[in-house]
């Protein structure tokens, strides 16, 4: 097989493609992935940890530009092909469209990893209409689409198995000046164990992965000034990478994640335990919990 040139690879792309994992190579050869949300951020992280495992990558995502620049890379990664999706998973048809040009492609899928999302900082005050329902369609509509369409499919060609992983974020015990987010993401960490119990006669297993404070590129969503406290939020005190999610999804994606199903997985240096987080900004009458 000929090696395809390798593109260039900035400082942030290097490190994601050279960072230290604890997956053997080829540990996803021979399997086919499709991450959304791939263009940057986690979902970038995820699909670059895959295709260095061996995996043949499909992509999607809203911007067309930063998906055909990650997938270039991913193909230097693997030597494998990667079909690129760009669309919306707020809009259904969009979604069963794009379900069938990955079967077309690739001739099937094995992993779901259903990372699109998005969310802003608010009180809930002054969260609009506009602003509720674009994070409830993203979050958890068009994680609905996925996640029905992928398993709708598996079960028509008479397959048994099938993988879904779903990037949700650590609210179990809140997330203030996110109730969007709190809403959405409980929702589909409900939604998911809901459909691992009624999946499981179909061998299909369906997890989510619960970041807390990671530090990536949707970052630049919040204020400078805020973001200097992440830190703060958990109990390990420092902010977590990219990477942490991705090894997290491909253990449960493995054959280390075998075993696992209706599971949602923390990934937050203990945020849950701390729990302080205002991402809009910590209001004047809240007294600052910690050490004395």
């Amino acid at each position: 097989m000929n090696t395809p040139t390798r593109p260039k690879f900035g400082p942030a792309d290097e490190a994601l493609a050279t960072m230290p994992t604890v997956y053997r190579d080829g540990l996803f050869d021979g399997k086919v992935v499709l991450v959304s949300g791939a263009g940057s951020g986690i979902g970038k992280a995820i699909a670059f940890l895959f295709a260095r495992l061996g995996a043949t990558l499909a992509i999607c995502g809203r911007k067309p530009e930063k998906l055909e620049d990650c997938a270039e890379k991913l193909r230097a990664l693997s030597g494998k092909p990667v079909s690129v999706h760009p669309m919306t998973i707020r809009d259904p048809l969009m979604v069963d469209a794009m379900l069938t040009e990955v079967w077309q492609a690739h001739g099937g899928l094995d992993v779901l990893v259903n990372n699109a999302g998005g969310q802003f900082a608010a009180n809930a005050f002054d969260i609009s209409p506009k602003g509720w329902h674009a994070v409830i369609d993203t979050n958890l509509n068009g994680t609905w689409y996925m996640m029905q369409g992928a398993a709708r499919r598996w079960v028509a060609e008479g397959r048994r198995g099938g993988n879904i992983i779903t990037i949700t974020a650590a609210v179990e015990r809140s997330l203030t000046q996110m109730t969007h987010t709190t809403a959405s993401r409980g929702a589909v960490n409900m939604l998911s164990r809901t459909l691992a119990l009624e999946w499981a006669e179909h061998g299909i297993r369906v997890n989510c992965v619960a970041p807390g404070t990671i530090e990536s590129t949707g970052f630049h969503n919040y204020n400078e000034s805020h973001v200097e406290h992440f830190a703060l939020a958990n109990a390990m005190q420092k902010t977590g990478d990219v990477q942490d999610t991705a090894e997290a999804v491909v253990y449960l994606a493995g054959p280390s994640g075998k075993y696992l199903t209706g599971v949602t997985l923390p990934v937050e240096g203990g945020l849950l335990l701390w729990g302080e987080f205002w991402p809009a900004g910590r209001p004047a009458w809240f007294a600052p919990r910690g050490p004395a």
